[in-house]
């Protein structure tokens, strides 16, 4: 079942990045927050780069990069088509639609398929991707079916992701993804091997309270040893944004 055939779907329009982005997205299900801005903040890209942006959704992650690194070029992979749609509309609304490539193919498909759609190996500068990070056994699925697709994935389906990311990915590049912050050992199992010079940054609700996501980034070829940096808090003891998270999530500065 795609979005497509939701019968709950129906688009808002919306605007993140403080106004500076502006998304179409189902008013149901899986919808763009707080992860797609800072993972797209986190992305050590430069003018011109490509970027493939596995699991796009509407692409909010990628326009945020957007909006920040000019001149960039988008590929955005989805397998849902409705969400792939919406990808494509929300491209031509910001103004990236000729720069914007959005193809509907599983990111987990290897071989012929993925070559007819030219995603050939070693061209691209910096992957990004918000996999679902959810584990079925251990999470309460959600009713819908397109918000269920969106959220709920193993082990399996982060070490696919990954592995397509070092195959695409020139030496030297990098991959940028964020994920839940109690799988840590998964998260970098599934990088061993593929990654090195990892960067870890903990994404904390407020002062004192334990991280609930990561920000990782790891360059393909590096043999560099890990690095764990600051953590982002997001609130601060008033329940107000900290200014650096106000920098990041509305002012569209990167991390």
């Amino acid at each position: 079942m795609t979005l497509l055939d939701d019968p709950l779907f129906e688009p808002t329009a919306d605007r993140i990045l403080g106004g500076r982005v502006a998304i179409t997205q189902p008013r149901t299900g899986h919808r763009a927050g707080h992860d797609a801005v800072l993972l797209a903040a986190a992305v050590p890209a430069s003018p011109g780069d490509r970027i493939l942006d596995l699991g796009a959704g509407v692409g909010a992650a990628a326009f945020c990069l957007a909006a920040r690194v000019p001149q960039c070029f988008l590929t955005l992979v989805e397998i849902d088509p409705g969400l792939a749609a919406l990808a494509e509309q929300n491209a031509a609304a910001n103004g990236f639609g000729n720069r914007t490539r959005v193809i509907v193919m599983d990111a987990m498909v290897r071989g012929a398929p993925r070559e007819k759609t030219a995603l050939l190996v070693g061209e691209i500068d910096r992957v990004i991707t918000n996999p679902p990070f959810h584990d079925a056994p251990r999470h309460r699925p959600s009713p819908g079916a397109a918000k269920r697709l969106a959220h709920t994935g193993g082990d399996e389906l982060l070490s696919g992701f990954l592995r397509k990311a070092v195959c695409v990915l020139r030496p030297g590049g990098t991959v940028t993804l964020i994920h839940r912050a109690d799988r840590p050992d998964a998260l970098l199992a599934a990088m061993k091997g593929r990654f090195g010079g990892i960067t870890v940054r903990p994404v904390h609700p407020r002062p004192g309270a334990a991280a609930v996501r990561l920000i990782v980034t790891g360059t393909k070829g590096s043999r560099a040893p890990i690095s764990i940096l600051p953590g982002l808090v997001l609130l601060d003891s008033q329940g107000q944004p900290t200014p650096e998270a106000e920098a990041i999530l509305r002012e569209g500065q990167g991390l």
